[in-house]
Order: C-alpha cells, then sequence, then structure tokens
C-alpha cells in the first residue's frame, strides 16, 4: 500500500534551501568540474539502485539533463553559462546533505527539492538545450548522420531558419486576409 503525502514549503523554508545552495556554491570554485560531474553521477547511480518515489525519479532525470548540459561538446555550452549549472550541481557534492541519503523514502528528498529549485532558475537554458536534442535526433534521422557529429551552430541556423520562414507565413497570411496595406508600410 502506498501513500501519496503533500506539503508545501514556505518562503522561509526556500530561504533556507537558497541558503544552503549559496554554500554549496561557494565550495564550488574549489572543485574541479569532473569532481563535480562526478558526484552528481554518482547521487543519480544511488538513486536508481534504491526503491524511491516517482516524484523524486523525475528530478533526477532533470539532474541527468543538467549534467547533459554541461559534457555535451555539441551543445558547447558558453562558460558563463556552465559555470551556473556547475554551481547548482555543487550541492550534490556535499556529503552531508540535509537528509541523510540512506534513510529509505526521504533520503533523497532534499536532493529532489534542490534540483525542483535549480530547474526553476534554469528553465530557459534547460528548454533550449532540450530543443537542441530534439533538433539533433531529426537532423541525425533526417542526414544520417551520428547525432552527436550536430552541433550548437547547425540547431541555431536551423532556428533561425524556421523563425525567417515563420515570418515569412505570417506575412503571406495577413495580406491574403483581406488587410488592407498599412498606412506605415514601404512595401
Amino acid at each position: 500500500m502506498s501513500m501519496e503525502i503533500t506539503f508545501e514549503l514556505s518562503e522561509a523554508d526556500l530561504e533556507y534551501f537558497r541558503q544552503v545552495m549559496l554554500k554549496a556554491r561557494e565550495k564550488a570554485g574549489e572543485m574541479d568540474e569532473s569532481v563535480v560531474i562526478k558526484n552528481a553521477r554518482t547521487l543519480l547511480v544511488q538513486v536508481w539502485q534504491s526503491d524511491t518515489s516517482d516524484f523524486i525519479r523525475e528530478r533526477m532525470n532533470r539532474m541527468e539533463t543538467l549534467i547533459g548540459m554541461i559534457v555535451d561538446k555539441g551543445w558547447g555550452l558558453e562558460k558563463d553559462d556552465k559555470w551556473r549549472v556547475l554551481e547548482a550541481l555543487a550541492y550534490f557534492s556535499e556529503p552531508e546533505d540535509l537528509i541523510p541519503d540512506d534513510i529509505p523514502g526521504l533520503g533523497f528528498l532534499d536532493d529532489a527539492i534542490m534540483i525542483e529549485m535549480v530547474s526553476r532558475e534554469l528553465k530557459h537554458e534547460i528548454q533550449a538545450y532540450r530543443d537542441f536534442c530534439v533538433f539533433r535526433a531529426a537532423e541525425s534521422s533526417r542526414l544520417g548522420q551520428d547525432a552527436m557529429e550536430l552541433e550548437r551552430s547547425d540547431w541555431l541556423e536551423e532556428r533561425r531558419k524556421q523563425l525567417h520562414s515563420r515570418m515569412r507565413g505570417r506575412r503571406r497570411k495577413g495580406k491574403g486576409a483581406g488587410e488592407s496595406k498599412s498606412p506605415f508600410s514601404l512595401f
């Protein structure tokens, strides 16, 4: 038998988590990128091997995305953006987190909450990376290339073409809908 429990974090609770994250970020400057990634991956393995909740597993999928953003050579995350993601992952390098990981059912809850907060902070970066991954998979299938050969520049160029095409389509649609020419139009 399972039981669902819902709770709400107050602003004070969230502030506590923010302070913990700030401390972890301060320590991140002392850690090598490979160590931060290794520690995050170790946590993922522990979670996948445990019998934990779907809530926690879903957040761990987001952490996999964050790791991917850093290690994916095709994505080519810029230095400042990369540092933001590394700082976000720094919390998972802390040996003493808020709830010990070996407590059944609850051990990874603090990690999941932290991932949720980080995901909200980095939502635009995460969405852009996911869009890139979808593009890369589609282009790889279409072109018959290895997906890893496609880079961010390819994605940006394809995205530019899509936006230009959409712009032209909207312009044509506007002219064909009986719209009169704007008095400010030069065309």
